[in-house]
């Protein structure tokens, strides 16, 4: 055996008791050591992670929760019928950005949400929290964009709450959806049902919404036509599933952690890894690794 042959063991064998000991600690009580909220704590990167495992996962845990999919899914007795349903809330700054706006990403985020439970989603509710101040020409705006891309999408918002904080104790506006779907698939979807082996696709680029939000809001002179991605993904979804039926395992949309943080927590929720396999064969939008 060559050296180059002996480093690549130890290092796979390294990377091999790296894992278990992630799936050891996952199986155990996670105590979170900060004392105080901090901005990274909204990342959507590790330090969400450690507040929700810290925090909320253990003091709501129930068989659907601890799935930890986009959305709940969830049979209705007698029915045989099962049910997604999720909830979000969106808080970006600036409010308008190039290739949509806040309403447009709290319709769409929702949506999506339901669609990779392999949902068809039905309705949505909506809560605004209002900042004294803010101008009623941008809230009308901001409402005109949520309706049409409900309306586009074919879905309703059937309910909501509004809520007026003092001039300060907001940034100009929050927005809170919540939806419903029904599921058509007959097996399974989400992170436990990822099998070693599986390929993951990327559906279109990475980094689009992300950059255009983050160049709107510094006000950076780039000369660039970057829009933010948002869409609504539920037909895209639902063709996919009709073309490869049950050998789509999980479907996840990313967030504010990106892609890389959605590969983690697929990972963590399967308990294997995400490498790149030596066949991949990079495609135009989309990417296969194993």
């Amino acid at each position: 055996m060559d050296r180059s042959t002996t480093g690549n063991s130890e290092r796979i064998a390294a990377v091999l008791k790296k894992i278990e000991r992630t799936r050891q600690a996952r199986r155990h009580k996670f105590y979170l050591r900060d004392e105080k909220i901090t901005l990274s704590h909204g990342s959507g990167g590790k330090s969400t992670h450690n507040l929700i495992e810290g925090v909320f996962a253990p003091a709501f845990s129930n068989a659907i929760l601890d799935a930890m999919d986009d959305a709940a899914t969830f049979g209705i007795d007698g029915t045989g019928q099962r049910v997604a349903f999720t909830t979000d809330t969106y808080v970006v700054s600036p409010l308008f950005f190039p290739g949509g706006d806040i309403g447009k990403l709290a319709v769409h985020g929702t949506l999506n949400d339901l669609a990779m439970a392999g949902a068809v989603p039905l309705y949505l509710s909506a809560g605004f929290i209002l900042e004294e101040g803010f101008p009623i020409s941008d809230l009308r705006r901001i409402v005109a964009s949520m309706a049409t891309a409900a309306s586009e999408a074919g879905i309703a918002i059937v309910t909501g709450d509004t809520k007026v904080v003092q001039r300060g104790k907001a940034d100009g506006i929050f927005i809170n959806t919540a939806g419903v779907g029904i599921i058509h698939a007959n097996w399974l979807l989400g992170q436990s049902q990822l099998q070693p082996g599986d390929m993951v696709l990327l559906s279109g680029s990475i980094g689009d919404h992300g950059i255009a939000i983050m160049l709107a809001r510094e006000a950076l002179e780039i000369e660039t036509d970057l829009q933010s991605d948002t869409a609504a993904l539920h037909t895209l979804t639902a063709a996919l599933l009709e073309a490869a039926g049950d050998g789509v395992h999980c479907l996840k949309d990313p967030t504010r952690g990106g892609v890389a943080t959605s590969l983690n927590e697929m990972a963590l929720g399967a308990e294997v890894a995400i490498g790149l396999d030596e066949h991949a064969i990079p495609v135009h939008g989309e990417v296969r690794g194993a």
